[in-house]
């Protein structure tokens, strides 16, 4: 799909292509991509870099396009209806009086750009000062995602805290896995920036908005390396404290196997069929029992005083 946003006191949908407006395509066809070559001369080698989700951040230039590739944070839905948050490569091209945004995949951060831009009233935001402001917007929803991530990482230990249970644990390595893919996407993002930063040096932009651009990636940045932090020592300290818990267990049940193996060695001793010389008398059976109560006893007994209970 292409649509066509013209910047006036913020973006605004137009029907046709008009100079300095924003063609923001997303999941493109073939058909539309062919377009975009023979109308704009869009190089399709690096607009189609961004089908690959694993595609790493970079900056290129070619012919007078400036080319960037960012990588956007998305949050899905797995199949129990959970949040699932990955980041999805977006690609933005820029030459001239043409720019152009290219992703595959739907993303709340391009439609909150749009609102926050007709919110604020926007009334520049053109060639690479718009790839700085999406940049920037990126960042912004990495900080969104990161503290929706923290509440659902304080759920998780409030309900490990009450009862030790393996869906939690494996919602909280999941939790670990979204953080890994932002810190590195996010630390992707902070090289593009550095490189974008020399290349816009003798070129007109916005110097404050790229100085947010630095200040809101950092922030993101050390945010998503305390959260991973943070989870992989409480993965640590839940590991620690099951193995204890194990422990405790085993320990409990090999005590409570030597206290019974007492009585069962006397019973299987006298239970033997030879001649033992209690066979025929009365109080043998009560004996028996006494001896081994007392026996079993003074074992726990025993047990107890080297505080091994």
């Amino acid at each position: 799909m292409i649509e066509y946003w013209k910047i006036d006191t913020g973006f605004h949908r137009i029907n046709n292509w008009e100079s300095d407006c924003w063609i923001r395509v997303t999941n493109p066809t073939n058909k539309e991509m062919a377009m975009l070559e023979s109308t704009y001369d869009v190089p399709l080698d690096f607009a189609h870099d961004a089908e690959d989700a694993e595609e790493r951040p970079r900056l290129e230039t070619e012919d007078g396009w400036l080319m960037v590739i960012i990588r956007v944070p998305v949050r899905l839905k797995d199949e129990d209806g959970d949040d699932v948050f990955v980041t999805r490569p977006l690609a933005l091209m820029t030459r001239d009086d043409v720019f152009i945004s290219v992703g595959h995949f739907k993303s709340e951060v391009l439609d909150d750009f749009v609102s926050w831009t007709c919110r604020r009233k926007i009334t520049d935001r053109r060639r690479y000062d718009l790839v700085l402001a999406l940049t920037l917007s990126s960042s912004v929803w990495y900080l969104k995602y990161l503290k929706q991530m923290n509440v659902m990482m304080k759920n998780a230990e409030d309900r490990l805290d009450k009862k030790m249970d393996n869906d939690e644990l494996q919602r909280m390595m999941g939790l670990g896995k979204f953080l890994v893919y932002f810190e590195t996407s996010l630390r992707g993002n902070e090289v593009v920036v550095v490189r974008l930063k020399k290349f816009l040096r003798d070129k007109e932009h916005n110097e404050d908005l790229l100085d947010d651009v630095e200040i809101e990636m950092l922030q993101a940045y050390d945010t998503a390396r305390i959260y991973g932090e943070i989870l992989e020592r409480q993965q640590s300290s839940y590991s620690s404290i099951i193995g204890n818990s194990l422990n405790v267990t085993m320990k409990t049940l090999t005590i409570i196997t030597i206290l019974l193996m007492i009585p069962t060695l006397i019973a299987g001793f006298y239970g033997m069929n030879v001649p033992n010389g209690m066979e025929s008398w009365l109080w043998a059976f009560l004996l028996i029992i006494i001896v081994s109560v007392i026996l079993s006893a003074l074992s726990y007994y025993l047990l107890k005083i080297r505080k091994l209970l």
